[in-house]
C-alpha cells in the first residue's frame, strides 16, 4: 500500500462482504457489523448496485469467495478455542469485524494492520457506535520499519502461549520472503497453534476459465497500485509448510469448498472459475 494511504484492498473486500448480506443466498457467511463499519458512501454504493453487478457470475463468486473464507476462518478459529487456544491474531484485519462480535469471553483479539489503515478503521468504529471490547489489541505494524514479533508483543501477545491466525486476501500481494517469515512465527509458536489463510496457485496450473477471472481481477488490483505477486503449487506448499512445522495441514480447492459449505445447492455456487483456495495449518 501507499504510505500515508489506506489500503484500498480492505475497503473492496469490506463492501463485497457487506453485498453479500444483502445479496446472496444462501448466506454463508452471517456478519451483523459489515454494512455499519462501511463509510456512507460505500454503504450507498452497496445498496446502490445495479441488477447486473448483483447477479452477474465474477461478481456472485467473488462475493462468496470472500464470504466462505472469513467462515472458513471462523469456524477454525472456534474449534483452536476448544483446544484451549486464548489469543487470536487477525493479519491485514483491514475493516474484519469478529473483534467486535466476539463470543469467546477468554479469547484475546489481536489485529495487525498498517497504521494508516488501522487509524482509518478506528474512525469508522468511531462513526459506527461500534465499541471496542477490552479483549481487543491493534498492532500496528508497518513492515518497512518493524517486525510483525515486536509489533505483536507491543500489544500484549505472549508467544509462550498458543495461538491461532488468519490471514484473508494478503498472501498474494506479498514476496515469498515476507509470506514465509510470517509462517515460521506461526509454525515456532507452542503446541495447538495454527494459521487460516488464502492463496491463488499459478496462472500456467489454472484451466481456461479460471485463467480468465483471475486475469480480469489481476487487472483489477494492478490498477489500484496492490498487484498480485505471490502463488503457490499445492503440493510443494505442502512440503513446504511441513518444513517449517505445521504437522496438520488441510487445503481447499474450489470443488472442497462447494461440496463443505453448500451440499446440495454445490452446482449452483460455481465460485465463477475461482483460483483461489483455503489453507489450514496447526502446528
Amino acid at each position: 500500500m501507499i504510505e500515508g494511504r489506506r489500503s484500498g484492498t480492505a475497503e473492496r473486500v469490506a463492501t463485497r462482504r457487506a453485498a453479500h448480506q444483502l445479496y446472496d443466498r444462501p448466506l454463508v457467511f452471517e456478519d451483523p457489523l459489515a454494512l455499519r463499519i462501511l463509510s456512507d458512501d460505500a454503504a450507498a454504493r452497496v445498496h446502490g448496485e445495479i441488477e447486473e453487478e448483483r447477479t452477474n457470475p465474477w461478481g456472485h463468486g467473488l462475493r462468496v469467495f470472500i464470504a466462505v473464507r472469513s467462515r472458513f476462518a471462523e469456524e477454525e478459529l472456534a474449534r483452536a478455542v476448544r483446544h484451549g487456544v486464548r489469543q487470536y491474531v487477525v493479519l491485514g484485519a483491514g475493516l474484519d469485524t469478529f473483534a467486535y462480535r466476539n463470543p469467546f469471553a477468554e479469547l484475546r483479539v489481536f489485529e495487525v494492520d498498517h497504521p494508516d489503515t488501522q487509524a482509518w478503521k478506528r474512525e469508522r468504529l468511531r462513526r459506527a457506535g461500534i465499541v471496542i471490547p477490552e479483549t481487543m489489541r491493534f498492532a500496528p505494524v508497518d513492515f518497512e520499519r518493524d517486525t510483525l514479533a515486536h509489533g505483536l508483543e507491543t500489544a500484549g501477545f505472549r508467544q509462550d502461549e498458543p495461538a491461532f491466525f488468519s490471514w484473508l486476501g494478503v498472501v498474494p500481494y506479498l514476496t515469498r520472503n515476507a509470506a514465509f517469515a510470517t509462517l515460521k512465527l506461526v509454525a515456532g509458536l507452542p503446541h495447538g497453534s495454527g494459521i487460516v489463510f488464502d492463496y491463488s496457485i499459478p496462472r500456467e496450473m489454472m484451466t481456461e476459465t479460471e485463467r480468465r477471472g483471475f486475469d480480469f481481477l489481476a487487472e483489477r488490483v494492478a490498477r489500484a497500485g496492490e498487484p498480485f505477486r505471490l502463488f503457490f503449487d499445492p503440493a510443494r506448499l505442502a512440503k513446504d509448510l511441513q518444513a517449517l512445522g505445521f504437522t496438520q495441514i488441510e487445503d481447499l480447492d474450489s470443488g472442497a469448498i462447494r461440496a463443505r459449505w453448500f451440499g446440495e445447492n454445490a452446482q449452483e455456487q460455481r465460485l465463477h472459475g475461482r483460483s483461489g483456495r483455503l489453507l489450514c495449518a496447526r502446528v
